[in-house]
């Protein structure tokens, strides 16, 4: 795969960060064609690109022969996101708290901080064949 294919309601990205502008352009192309508010929408947008970050360094390993899958559900209430890497999954319990005094001037580590900030969950779900993100927000339309 050397580019990315969108089919309905996904996009599936090489494991390179230069596909994250293709990421955002599809989610946001897509919530303003649904009338997502724009303060969602951009809560959505930061949370799926750290997201998928952590998918392509981490998950991935940068291994551009590996992809990443986004998908989206949309109710009338909800946005409901899912990535998925390749990789071999982690544990969430052991990433360190990016507020604690030893974390604060780490350049690194803050990414499902933030998630769990913007966001009104985030779950994972671990596989054979990869690590599965879900993230929900609750929506409203303008």
């Amino acid at each position: 795969m050397d580019k990315p294919v969108i089919s309905g309601n996904s996009i599936i990205v090489p494991s390179d960060s230069v596909y994250l502008a293709a990421v955002d352009d599809f989610l946001s192309t897509r919530l303003t064609e649904e009338g997502i508010s724009q303060s969602i929408a951009a809560d959505v947008a930061i949370s799926v690109s750290e997201v998928v970050t952590n998918a392509i360094k981490h998950g991935n390993s940068d291994d551009i022969n590996k992809k990443v899958t986004v998908k989206y559900e949309l109710s009338q209430d909800e946005i409901i996101i899912y990535v998925k890497d390749e990789g071999n999954g982690f544990n969430p319990d052991a990433i360190p708290d990016p507020t604690d005094n030893n974390n604060l001037l780490k350049k690194v580590g803050r990414g499902i901080f933030i998630v769990r900030s913007l966001l009104d969950s985030i779950d994972f779900n671990f596989t054979n064949d990869g690590t599965e993100v879900i993230l929900k927000r609750s929506i409203v339309r303008e």
